[in-house]
């Protein structure tokens, strides 16, 4: 098992393990040890009983097969422990029926991938795959195509301007819609009052990609306006369906690849039985991936942050990326302002004056973490180039927009912009030196980098993290 290690310099480096992809790696002649980690580094973990219906275990064997996995079988979960430290696999894929997927499950899950060692920090990019039945999971499991997302609709404010094209319909604001084209700038537009069917059509005629939501909701229905009277998504047996408020349901049959966001919805994590909404969207909406609340929602920090790091940085990283990207900038957060509660262990859900804290095990991320789902490219803040020389690495942290490069880019929602920069290293690395940028106070892991927003913002100047490090075998 790895041991922390720090800097003998002003800020300490930890090294932790991340093993998700390498986000930028741009490396000379001199380089050929930076190739990234071959993709074989992945678990598929999973409970003995799971293992023994047949049903479900077709679903362990095509992950097993599609990454060259290991499989890791347990009767409690804490058993995994011993073997992920072991292997050190760069993704694990917690196969699960919805009826093991409970709330404590995602809040185990959590923890149990940041004690692979003995810092605080996520050390394996992880998912939990589930479904509403085993041929729901199977086809999630079996999906190899990537998704690059050039349609967006949302019930709440997105930052259009950076998507390719798309829609959203204000869940404050009473017949308020943005609609961006493509190649056109965003405009809004005035819509009737009940925008449920106009939303259904979003999944089933649109074929939105990206669907984000927030507003109220519980495991059963999404309340679409927050301020005003509007419709709902339900569910009955695995099925969507928008209920407008006049009575008029409208069924949702989507079958296009998509990835779901519901960044400010109480409990649409939740999977508290066959009748939860999580569990129909991957049934009749072709969810791939979301990572949603399992309990209500009131600090934000953990959902809101996925808007942060996966659509205003577009095609910047993967959507697993982008949540295991939020995750340790909440680690850091919660750290350095309340090392104290870094490392207690509350109920998921039981409301203490620390949000981070509370926010912290109960976002759960559903979906093979391997599956690579991103925004289409484009216009970015700030350019961050990570760059190997030898046992040299350095991260060069550009400005784009003059004073405004590391401002908040959308301010809708909760706990909003402040994220620091996370550049993801090609290969684990180990024996971290800072040599550069200690001002900055970057944390160096074994496969990350963070470095908090600049407080003193020259927009004239890049900043630059340099450390050497020694490539770390996976068996190390």
């Amino acid at each position: 098992m790895y041991k922390t290690t720090y800097s003998l310099l002003a800020e300490p480096a930890i090294v932790a393990a991340c093993l998700c992809a390498p986000f930028i790696a741009d490396c000379g002649a001199d380089e050929q040890s930076v190739v990234a980690e071959p993709a074989d580094g992945y678990a598929v973990v999973v409970s003995q009983a799971t293992l023994r219906l047949p049903d479900w275990k077709r679903v362990t064997d095509v992950l097993v097969a599609k990454h060259g996995g290991r499989l890791v079988a347990y009767d409690q979960l804490t058993q995994a422990q011993k073997e992920l430290a072991r292997t050190r696999p760069r993704y694990a894929c917690f196969v699960a029926t919805p009826e093991e997927t409970t709330r404590q499950f995602v809040a185990d899950v959590h923890r149990l991938t940041r004690r692979l060692d003995d810092d605080l920090y996520t050390d394996v990019c992880w998912g939990i795959l589930t479904g509403y039945d085993a041929d729901c999971a199977l086809r999630i499991a079996g999906h190899k195509e990537p998704l690059v997302i050039r349609r967006v609709a949302a019930g709440t404010e997105v930052e259009l301007s950076l998507c390719d094209e798309g829609v959203w319909y204000c869940e404050l604001q009473r017949g308020k819609m943005v609609r961006k084209e493509r190649g056109k700038a965003p405009e809004q537009q005035q819509v009737p009052a009940d925008t449920t069917k106009a939303l259904v059509d979003t999944l089933n005629d649109y074929k939105a990609q990206l669907f984000v939501t927030s507003g109220h909701a519980t495991e059963r229905d999404w309340q679409i306006g927050f301020r005003y009277r509007n419709g709902h998504f339900r569910c009955q047996d695995g099925q969507l369906f928008g209920a407008d408020t006049k009575g008029q349901r409208f069924p949702i049959h989507s079958d296009n690849p998509k990835v779901y966001l519901p960044v400010g919805n109480c409990l649409m994590g939740h999977i508290d039985g066959p009748q939860a909404m999580a569990l129909a969207f991957m049934n009749s909406a072709a969810v791939y991936q979301m990572a949603g609340y399992t309990v209500p929602t009131w600090y934000g920090y953990a959902g809101w942050g996925m808007l942060d790091y996966f659509v205003e940085q577009p095609g910047r990283f993967t959507l697993s990326e982008a949540f295991f990207a939020n995750q340790q900038a909440l680690l850091h957060m919660l750290e350095t302002r309340h090392p104290a509660d870094a490392r207690s262990d509350p109920a998921p859900g039981e409301v203490r004056g620390n949000g981070l804290l509370h926010d912290r095990d109960v976002l759960a991320f559903y979906g093979d973490p391997a599956w690579e789902a991103r925004m289409q490219p484009g216009d970015l803040a700030w350019d961050q180039v990570l760059t190997c020389h030898g046992t040299t690495y350095s991260l060069v942290i550009t400005p784009r927009r003059g004073l405004d490069s590391f401002r908040p880019i959308n301010t809708n929602g909760s706990q909003r912009g402040g994220r620091p920069i996370v550049a993801i290293l090609p290969h684990r690395v180990r024996d971290v030196r800072v040599l550069e940028g200690q001002e900055l106070k970057p944390v160096v892991t074994e496969n990350f980098v963070l470095v908090p927003l600049p407080e003193h913002r020259e927009v004239d100047r890049a900043y630059k993290v340099v450390f050497q490090a020694v490539p770390a075998s996976r068996s190390e």
